[in-house]
């Protein structure tokens, strides 16, 4: 059965992109076929997965019923495919206001896509409008990345309410499954304060795996890379790996 996870964040910064294009690649390079669906106006992981217009497409997905098996494109990662996003995708909420349902149009489209991948990621605007929501309400997993810093936990805990209020209303088997830690120094006491925080309060939800500071995970984009290619030995590749194998162990054992 196809897994379906969204990456949500309602603040910007946190690592969002980054672990929706690298955790893809890890997943890919771990021999599982993943589609990765880039749901943000901002285009940023259709351009780090070297694709700088993905045109109407996705817009036209979700207004004029076209397919959005027909978007995908190729990537230069084996095993990872793409639906890339644009800014015409910023339309969506005029082109869909009065729309009955407008919220459960994408969970009908992955309904429809064929089932060919073994996960599909969708990498989620930093806001919570339709199209977050619409993500929400068509997957069953949502990792949420998050900085070690002192607002971390008044954001999860928005985001967590958020989840339960989609759980109730559009998506009885959406959970909050995981919580990656993102940009860690551990050699600031204040990071392993805040993870420590994060265990107690979010408990098996935050992942064991953490993603170190990184400064090759920025150079990665620039140069449209995924870390596994452009440095597979960096720690930005070791600790995204560790995330891909953390998930993949979760999601064999969960009934």
């Amino acid at each position: 059965m196809m897994k379906t996870l969204a990456i949500s964040n309602q603040k910007g910064g946190a690592g969002k992109t980054t672990t929706g294009v690298n955790l893809s690649a890890c997943l890919a390079e771990k021999g599982r076929r993943v589609l990765l669906i880039d749901l943000d106006p901002q285009a940023c992981a259709s351009a780090w997965c070297g694709v700088r217009d993905g045109g109407r497409g996705l817009l036209e997905a979700l207004t004029d019923n076209a397919d959005l098996g027909d978007l995908v494109v190729p990537t230069k990662t084996p095993g990872l495919e793409l639906v890339p996003s644009s800014s015409w995708l910023a339309n969506v909420d005029k082109a869909l206001a009065g729309e009955v349902g407008a919220e459960l149009i994408l969970r009908d489209r992955l309904a429809a896509l064929p089932q060919r991948w073994d996960v599909v990621i969708i990498d989620c605007p930093p806001a919570l409008g339709l199209l977050t929501v619409s993500a929400l309400a068509a997957v069953r997993d949502v990792l949420v990345p998050v900085e070690t810093s002192v607002m971390t936990l008044a954001g999860l805990a928005r985001l967590s309410e958020t989840v339960d209020v989609i759980r109730r209303r559009l998506n009885p088997d959406l959970a909050l499954s995981a919580v990656l830690a993102c940009r860690v120094d551990l050699r600031r006491n204040l990071a392993r304060e805040v993870l420590e925080s994060m265990r107690k309060t979010f408990g098996q939800a935050v992942l064991q795996a953490v993603v170190r500071e990184n400064v090759r995970l920025a150079e990665a984009w620039s140069y449209a890379q995924p870390i596994t290619t452009y440095d597979t030995t960096s720690h930005g590749g070791e600790d995204y790996r560790a995330v891909a194998d953390e998930l993949l162990t979760r999601w064999r054992n969960r009934p």
